[in-house]
């Protein structure tokens, strides 16, 4: 599997931007200072509210969008109505010419981690920042809650659902993020055409309300023949259309006890997964799984976690603001031409200085603190702790650097980051940072 599969239809990102990127490339160019080397970094000032880590996503798919980022003649229509004709030429011959240095995909990131270092002139630099920074915050966000989800649910199936709660675009990029951080299959086929992940589904209540009988009375038992008959004995048949006993009886009845699994959408689901294991097995389909869906989010899932479930189907809290927030990163200025600049804003402030990061480690592998330094001092130590570099070469003068983690590698690195944190930054109550960030330099 590679890390991004370009979709066919791909096409120039250069107008996924906003305006005042391409007015202030304008007036540098007319200054003089467009061609002064830059260093701008992608970073978090904060976690989200209650959080206490944060999960790289959408690194592979950075990448891409800055090799696409071109200005071909229908770009160029665009933004030859606001910019002088000197810019407009330059926009034509662009090809980034820089260098990019970042966290894995699927690393962990805390406050002030040094996410992305883009280095290159100004002009080239600041162009990336609202595509860069649209990518990061979106795929981070999902990727982080997605992982929230996979711990809550201990080693039980995770199922991504939440397309038609997306936008169409958005919704595969959720599902990368959410497999990436662990779950085990998505409902959406571009997602799964796109990015090779598993796809699962079987049927909605429509499929079950459409089955009536001559009269006009429900017709549960021809709805789970035509499923089973079409997609075999091992198929989920959604039981709570009508009456959920009723439904597992039925269920039961017409694939036998050899049935791969039941749904359940809506209720209690604590109390009905209960219910429906009893009912189950008293049948004799004691290897009938029971997969729960319906508006859960990490909290639903912790909460269900003694409970005879096998499988949790999450959409709407896993790819809307309310369970996913911003991951709220920003793209800085931080040296021009050697010399460190910093943001000085109250509330804003950034460290100045291009820098790298490396994260010390018990012999158990369990994390302590991570440092970022400026790359002008030594490498830090640390007594007693391994330490491991974060920041890897990922664009060496505009070209992608090859052997970058593919997407099957990053998110067996989310795995083995989870269980090397404190355990009480697993939590899902509010506290601080899961690890210490300490800057030296």
């Amino acid at each position: 599997m590679t890390n991004w599969q370009r979709p066919e239809s791909a096409t120039s990102t250069a107008l996924l931007t906003d305006k005042y990127e391409l007015t202030m490339l304008s007036a540098a160019l007319a200054d003089g200072s467009a061609d002064r080397r830059c260093t701008f970094e992608a970073f978090a000032r904060r976690l989200p509210d209650g959080r206490r880590y944060g999960v790289v996503g959408g690194t592979a798919r950075v990448i891409d969008a800055i090799e696409r980022f071109r200005f071909g003649d229908a770009e160029l229509a665009v933004v030859s109505e606001f910019l002088d004709e000197r810019t407009v030429r330059w926009l034509r011959d662009h090809r980034f010419s820089g260098d990019v240095d970042g966290y894995r995909e699927g690393e962990l990131y805390f406050p002030g981690s040094p996410i992305l270092s883009v280095r290159g002139t100004f002009a080239e630099c600041v162009l990336l920042e609202t595509v860069i920074l649209s990518i990061l915050n979106h795929d981070s966000a999902i990727a982080s809650a997605a992982a929230r989800m996979v711990r809550a649910a201990d080693g039980r199936r995770l199922i991504e659902m939440g397309s038609r709660r997306a936008h169409e675009e958005s919704a595969v990029a959720c599902a990368r993020a959410a497999y990436l951080a662990g779950f085990t299959a998505t409902s959406n086929l571009e997602a799964a055409r796109r990015h090779g992940i598993p796809a699962a589904g079987t049927s909605a209540h429509a499929y079950t309300l459409l089955h009536t009988t001559a009269d006009g009375r429900p017709d549960e038992a021809a709805a789970f023949r035509g499923q089973v008959a079409t997609l075999g004995v091992k198929t989920t048949l959604l039981v709570d259309t009508y009456d959920i006993t009723e439904g597992v009886a039925t269920a039961i009845e017409v694939a036998g006890p050899e049935l791969g699994a039941v749904r359940i959408d809506s209720g209690d689901l604590g109390v009905w997964a209960r219910e429906v294991r009893g009912q189950l097995d008293s049948l004799g389909a004691t290897g009938t799984q029971i997969v729960v869906s319906g508006d859960l989010d990490e909290y639903a899932i912790a909460a269900l976690r003694a409970e005879p479930v096998d499988t949790y189907g999450v959409g709407t809290a896993l790819v809307t603001g309310s369970g996913a927030p911003t991951a709220g990163m920003v793209y800085k200025l931080v040296e021009v031409d050697g010399v460190p600049v910093e943001k000085r804003s109250s509330h804003k402030v950034s460290k100045g200085g291009t820098k790298s990061a490396i994260r010390f480690a018990r012999s158990t592998g369990t994390i302590v603190e991570e440092v970022v330094y400026r790359t002008s001092v030594p490498v830090p130590e640390s007594d007693g702790l391994t330490g491991r570099p974060l920041t890897i070469p990922m664009i060496r003068d505009g070209v992608r650097e090859p052997d970058l983690p593919t997407l099957t590698e990053s998110r067996d690195l989310v795995a083995r980051n989870l269980v090397s944190l404190p355990w009480e930054g697993l939590k899902l109550s509010h506290g601080d940072p899961a690890v210490p960030t300490r800057f030296v330099g």
